[in-house]
């Protein structure tokens, strides 16, 4: 452990930790505010630690058990995910745990028996626990960290097991929120636990993401057409076009491949040029996550 303080230490950045820090802290406030008191579950070793305290005695706490079951999954993960993100992940639930510990056990917050903001309405609890959980996740996972354990074995051992990292982390919780059902003996808890968890993973989408992705478009003309196509479109939108020789499987014939990026409201406009000056081309339009340079440099 000393090692890998010692040798992440040198690429750390202080803005990465004050965000891990603030997520640590926004994902203990939806747990121990929202999830915990009404004995929602949240997903993976998050969701299994819940369960692990409530069916332990009281001195064995959820800060207790958020340590003890993702700090070796983290350290297992270590040569994979490299050491910096080890250090910022294990930073991270060490934020998580102790604010945890501080808002259950420490300060003048009853968290006994209800929400201190939604009391015992499950949708409520269910829907804002999420959604809150989801932004700290989503700001861990932005700033180079990780607030669950499960996500590094899934991509150790999803591709291992021919899955997808998705479908690894997604059939865990199904196994947790099953194995919940059993104990509890009831259906309620661990169905509007998959409400929590729904919201959590769309919140993450929109934090990692953003809420108003780019969309790329690929479009196959002919080469007489190339010129005119991408003056229309840089003069249309101020961008750049890059252009790529390509060929007709099929025909055998040269063409000529566009890739543009445009933004949802521009898609429409960017067809109908395209369309007016080649009514033959083909354009597939994909969803960019991230734009990492300006589109007048491509």
């Amino acid at each position: 452990m000393k090692n890998l303080l010692q040798r992440a230490g040198k690429t750390i950045k202080i803005k990465n930790m004050l965000f891990l820090t603030i997520a640590g802290i926004i994902n203990a406030f939806g747990i121990t505010i929202f999830l915990n008191p009404v004995n929602l579950y949240d997903s993976g070793i998050s969701g299994t630690a819940m369960l692990a305290a409530q069916l332990t005695p009281e001195s064995l706490s959820l800060s207790l058990f958020l340590i003890i079951f993702n700090l070796p999954l983290f350290l297992f993960g270590l040569k994979k995910q490299g050491k910096k993100f080890t250090f910022y992940a294990i930073y991270t639930v060490a934020v998580y745990s102790f604010v945890s510990w501080l808002i259950t056990d420490v300060l003048p917050v009853d968290v006994s028996m209800a929400s201190p903001l939604a009391g015992t309405d499950l949708l409520l609890c269910a829907v804002f626990g999420g959604v809150i959980s989801g932004i700290g996740s989503g700001l861990a996972i932005k700033f180079g960290g990780a607030m669950d354990g499960i996500e590094v074995m899934a991509v150790i051992f999803a591709k291992k097991i021919g899955v997808s990292v998705g479908s690894f982390v997604m059939a865990y919780n199904i196994v947790l929120y099953v194995v919940c059902g059993f104990i509890l003996q009831s259906w309620i808890l661990p169905l509007y636990s998959i409400v929590t968890y729904f919201a959590a993973l769309k919140t993450i989408d929109f934090i990692v993401e953003g809420f108003d992705r780019a969309k790329a478009a690929t479009i196959i003309a002919s080469v007489s057409r190339c010129d005119e196509i991408c003056n229309a479109l840089s003069e249309e939108f101020q961008s750049g076009v890059t252009v790529m020789q390509a060929q007709g499987g099929y025909s055998g014939k040269d063409k000529v491949m566009i890739y543009f990026v445009v933004n949802r409201f521009q898609i429409g406009k960017l067809k109908e040029i395209v369309r007016e000056i080649d009514k033959k081309a083909y354009i597939s339009i994909t969803e960019v996550a991230d734009v990492f340079s300006r589109n007048d440099s491509l």
